[in-house]
């Protein structure tokens, strides 16, 4: 008995590990981190003394649960909505091969499942906070981020509208939520800082319009990088990169200004640093886009754009995770005697 046991878990143990990594995949695992960065920034600007560590730890986890879960959501929507142009992309492969195992309708019951715990998380958290603002911000950025993919509304087709909307569900609303998670008042600098955020955050996904900016083009999918073009694009992308990091080092620097600790701004150097290495990437993209521009299209220099331009996930971590290091240091200075 205790041998088929065994026998039966030691089967089951791989099985389970193999369904788990699948939906990793289709619900883009890389997103954790980032998401990380939004609820560390959110409650670096949120959170004051005196707060107990057990009231903290609780709204914390549950908070950092929604995020995901909500990120997840928009996540395998996308996976759904875009399975028939993924299958054109190589790049793409291990995702529609993990589409392909999980099979359409288990991941929309799987998708169906998730909504349901996080609205019940969402209401729960609500009611515990008495914040119904909680429960609308969650209904606003899961509808976008279900939308921004899935049809009839499609929003990534529709150029100008699709980085507003993107801009919210990755940046303000993640960010907004893990604030209010905390505060009940918004802060100038909080805001500031967010307006820094959501354009850093635009800024960094440009690269990634940028890499699908060829294969979008021939589907006639008109994202902002398409309609704009490759050289108007990155150079937008230069410049909401710039903007975001001046806005979100000043929101810090004046936060550590007023605070107990001001010596501790002097590490915004590590933002400086961080934008600076990712800007020179971009200059790059910049200067090759105005060279297939001139070329007419010359197919190895779209190339050399689509591989640069495949390191983005790379850059993106870089300077949010700098980000993320400047709100542990605000959220700790707080805290401090």
């Amino acid at each position: 008995m205790f041998l088929t046991s065994l026998n039966i878990w030691s089967k089951a143990g791989p099985v389970m590990f193999e369904t788990i990594r699948l939906f990793a995949t289709v619900s883009r695992a890389e997103f954790l981190l980032p998401n990380l960065g939004s609820l560390i920034m959110g409650l670096a600007w949120g959170a004051n003394p005196p707060l107990s560590f057990t009231d903290a730890a609780i709204l914390v986890v549950l908070s950092f649960t929604i995020i995901n879960l909500s990120s997840a959501i928009g996540a395998q929507a996308n996976t759904i909505s875009d399975y028939e142009l993924d299958t054109r992309d190589d790049r793409k492969k291990q995702l529609v091969q993990a589409f392909d195992r999980i099979g359409r309708s288990q991941l929309k019951l799987a998708l169906v499942a998730e909504f349901l715990l996080a609205l019940a998380l969402v209401f729960l958290f609500m009611l515990i906070q008495g914040k119904s603002v909680l429960l609308f911000m969650w209904i606003a950025g899961i509808t976008l981020g279900y939308f921004y993919s899935a049809p009839p509304l499609r929003i990534k087709s529709k150029s100008w509208l699709a980085p507003i909307a993107l801009i919210l569900v990755l940046a303000v609303f993640p960010v907004l939520f893990a604030y209010y998670t905390f505060a009940s008042e918004l802060n100038p600098l909080f805001l500031v800082s967010l307006a820094g955020l959501a354009l850093t955050v635009y800024g960094v996904i440009v690269p990634t319009e940028t890499r699908d900016y060829f294969g979008d083009k021939a589907m006639g999918i008109e994202t902002m990088t398409v309609h704009l073009g490759l050289v108007k694009a990155s150079f937008l992308g230069i410049v909401l990169l710039i903007a975001g990091g001046i806005l979100t080092g000043a929101a810090f620097f004046f936060g550590f200004a007023y605070g107990p600790y001001p010596v501790l701004s002097v590490f915004l150097v590590a933002v400086a640093v961080a934008v600076f290495i990712v800007l020179r990437k971009f200059w790059k993209l910049y200067a090759l886009s105005k060279e297939y521009e001139s070329s007419k299209g010359q197919s190895s220099i779209a190339q050399e754009i689509v591989s640069l331009s495949a390191h983005n996930p790379q850059w993106i971590m870089l300077v949010t995770q700098a980000y993320s290091f400047m709100s542990i240091l605000f959220l700790i200075s707080k805290f401090l005697p």
